[in-house]
């Protein structure tokens, strides 16, 4: 059997392992949290290095590729220094390869919905989810991006993907030297809510990106509300469900109750294809065509 790891930095309350079978073949798909601690987690990947078939980089991204240019988070290196066998990754290539399949997915299952709304989104962070940015941009939406506000609370709103690329070269190369825990809510700090930007949320029909920036400022009523994110419990579900959302897209597929980080999955892809490194964008797609997986929608209420 195949074996799949995301170590996390996050919190080791969303801990899961599953089974499941992809393209004939059996894999083990497992999260582990360290709570909040790169060490554990750099330590933790020491020990499983070169015993597990793939990687998956949790609760952290090794840097973000916007317009095709690469911009390095230099405090999260270090958490993977020990790798040197098992491939490793960080869901960058399912977030440029499966994410951007959402705004076409919302047109096919709940277009009149959204149209009778109005085609407005809200992504938390831009700068980690182009592919999702640009793809409701050409689909499109009316968009604000959230990075100054969500990211560095500073309470100026992003409109278009120019002023997005902008903010991304003048302020990556600063951001990716900051302490990981500045910019990203880890361990304790993501169970926690701070009502903020409520504005933004009311004037969105839908709401997109990291599921933990979604809660971590998210207003009591999102009654209407559309959600698109990945990683979600059964407890971020009925957390949504209490708040009116009326509909919830996740990005990755939903196994035995939860969907799972594109990190995790990316990893599994790579254990079943068996190349023993990371997969291309191109071999990416061709695996997700195979597999069917697309997102996925739930009506909670």
């Amino acid at each position: 059997m195949k074996r799949a790891v995301s170590i996390s930095i996050g919190s080791s309350k969303r801990n899961k392992a599953v089974e499941v079978t992809l393209l004939g073949e059996k894999i083990s798909i497992e999260r582990i949290g360290t709570d909040g601690d790169m060490e554990a987690a750099a330590l933790k990947y020491k020990e499983l290095d070169g015993t597990v078939d793939a990687f998956g980089v949790g609760g952290a991204d090794l840097g973000a590729i916007v317009d095709g240019k690469w911009y390095t988070l230099h405090s999260v290196t270090p958490m993977v220094r020990y790798v040197k066998k098992t491939p490793l990754v960080d869901g960058g290539g399912l977030k440029n390869t499966l994410e951007n399949k959402a705004p076409a997915f919302l047109d096919k299952t709940i277009s009149e919905y959204i149209n009778s709304h109005g085609r407005k989104v809200l992504v938390t962070l831009g700068v980690d989810r182009w592919g999702l940015s640009s793809a409701f941009a050409d689909a499109g939406y009316e968009t604000i991006f959230g990075d100054l506000m969500f990211g560095l609370d500073i309470p100026i709103a992003l409109h278009k993907l120019s002023q997005l690329k902008v903010v991304a070269a003048l302020l990556m190369p600063i951001a990716g030297r900051l302490p990981f825990e500045w910019i990203y809510p880890t361990g304790e700090k993501q169970e926690k809510r701070t009502p903020k930007w409520g504005k933004y949320y009311a004037w969105a029909t839908v709401i997109a990106g990291d599921c933990h920036y979604i809660k971590r400022f998210m207003p009591d009523d999102l009654t209407g509300k559309v959600i698109v994110t990945n990683t979600t419990t059964p407890e971020d579900v009925e957390q949504f469900r209490k708040a009116g959302v009326k509909y919830l897209v996740t990005t990755t597929p939903v196994l035995e109750g939860r969907s799972f980080g594109t990190n995790m999955m990316e990893a599994a892809l790579v254990a079943v294809s068996g190349k023993e490194r990371p997969l291309t964008w191109p071999e990416l797609t061709e695996l997700l065509d195979k597999l069917g997986f697309g997102p996925q929608l739930q009506e909670l209420n």
